[in-house]
């Protein structure tokens, strides 16, 4: 059996499917492309996918990722395009390496988070920022599927600034980005807790609601404070292609003098 790791995008207006409809458009999309699945076993065999924390419903995506298992071999690359072009336009699958190491589920320790505040400007963002990391708790609530729930925004967050939209993308009024890097925690704090945070502390209240988008997520190294491919291990693994160089020069070499 061969596991296939995919990096994909949520986009656009796709930004909004839940995961169940991603589930249901990513299993039509294998059927389309004849991608020899394996299958559970039981009454109801389903293909074998391994979905590793996914956005939530209404954030987009550059760095969403999944495993799966063929009953024959593939190459990744030929598999990623024919993927691509079997779902719509918005989930887009950008990577594919097979898989040579176990655990991918356990290198996405972190994400990192862009949220755009429109009608915010950067100076008022910055401020909230300063009061969020300078609190040494910031409590939110939630409402969760057993109730409301307290707890801890501020542990989980690794690093927050304020900065401008880059000049490509161009804004009508004040607007703020706010860069974020959260750590897969438990309970897990998403970037809407966050924003909740900011509004405890700073009273920071944007006139719309944010547009959230996840960059990256990985293993979170604690030295640079990046968030590292989690892809990188399988492609290091891979095993390297047979050298030639011998054999061209064994070919080439003059013969010696007779004996």
């Amino acid at each position: 059996m061969q596991r296939i790791r995919l990096c994909y995008t949520k986009r656009g207006r796709l930004r909004f499917t839940s995961h169940r409809d991603f589930q249901r458009a990513f299993e039509r999309a294998l059927r389309r492309a004849e991608v020899p699945m394996a299958y559970s076993a039981g009454f109801t065999p389903h293909p074998k996918v391994s979905y590793a924390n996914a956005a939530p419903t209404g954030t987009g995506s550059e760095a969403e990722y999944l495993e799966i298992a063929l009953t024959e071999h593939r190459d990744p690359g030929a598999l990623r395009v024919l993927l691509d072009e079997s779902l719509p336009s918005g989930l887009d699958v950008t990577d594919a390496v097979e898989a040579r190491t176990p655990g991918l589920a356990d290198r996405l320790t972190a994400s990192v988070w862009e949220l755009r505040l429109d009608g915010v400007p950067l100076e008022e963002a910055e401020k909230a920022v300063a009061a969020f990391l300078a609190a040494e708790t910031v409590e939110v609530r939630r409402k969760t599927k057993n109730g409301m729930r307290t707890f801890d925004a501020r542990g989980a967050v690794a690093a927050l600034d304020a900065a401008r939209p880059q000049a490509d993308r161009p804004v009508d009024g004040p607007c703020a980005i706010l860069r974020l890097v959260v750590r897969h925690a438990t309970p897990a704090v998403r970037p809407d807790d966050v924003l909740s945070g900011l509004r405890a502390v700073a009273d920071l209240a944007p006139p719309v609601p944010a547009a959230v988008t996840r960059l990256a997520q990985g293993l979170f190294d604690e030295e640079s404070g990046t968030v590292t491919d989690p892809l990188a291990p399988d492609r290091e693994a891979a095993p390297a292609a047979p050298s030639t160089a011998a054999g061209t020069a064994s070919a080439t070499a003059p013969e010696g003098p007779a004996a």
